[in-house]
């Protein structure tokens, strides 16, 4: 029982650090301009996107094609501007923060 309470709790300071380091991404590419995670800013919050494409299999890819060249409509009249200038592998963890409800 002792291990499986060190377990979690060292699962705890791992999951901690890297959803820091997620959303210290959203900063460095300015996503937080216009996004938060738990309400509409200019575009939508990032719990509401999670939500939108929960158990969709192609929602990650959908999604970083949509952060790549922007997009319109989905969510509103307000544009998504491209932002090509985000590495692929920032990208892929990004959308996969986004999916997991940006927690």
């Amino acid at each position: 029982m002792k291990g499986i309470w060190l377990g979690a709790l060292a699962l705890a300071f791992l999951a901690v650090p890297q959803a820091y380091a997620n959303a210290e991404l959203a900063k460095k590419y300015n996503c937080l301009a216009c996004h938060a995670t738990d309400k509409k800013v200019v575009g939508p919050a990032y719990q509401d996107v999670a939500a939108k494409y929960k158990g969709q299999a192609d929602a990650a890819e959908k999604l970083a094609e949509k952060v790549k060249v922007g997009g319109k409509g989905v969510w509103g009249p307000i544009p998504m501007p491209p932002n090509a200038n985000v590495p692929d592998a920032d990208l892929k963890i990004l959308v996969a923060w986004v999916l997991a409800g940006a927690k």
